[in-house]
């Protein structure tokens, strides 16, 4: 892993792995017309978002803490997500 991932390979990045490696299968020789880093992360970022502030009781600071982001940064992330 990274340096900035502070725990090792999990459940995610394998799950991750394995959906990049199908579409990548699915794509049969083709470019993807899309930018892979940009839809992995629109696909991603809003089931985190949504887990993360059930678990915090939709408490938005509280959410923002456990993501590692400013407050106002995962509001306008909501907004974009249509999470409210």
């Amino acid at each position: 892993m990274g340096e900035n991932c502070p725990i090792s390979e999990n459940d995610i990045a394998k799950h991750v792995r394995k959906a990049l490696n199908d579409y990548f299968k699915d794509l049969d020789g083709e470019d993807p017309s899309v930018a892979i880093y940009d839809m992995v992360l629109c696909c991603v970022e809003k089931p985190l978002i949504e887990t993360v502030l059930q678990y915090a009781g939709s408490n938005q600071t509280r959410a923002a803490e456990l993501l590692g982001i400013n407050r106002n940064t995962l509001r306008k992330k909501m907004q974009l997500h249509g999470i409210m």
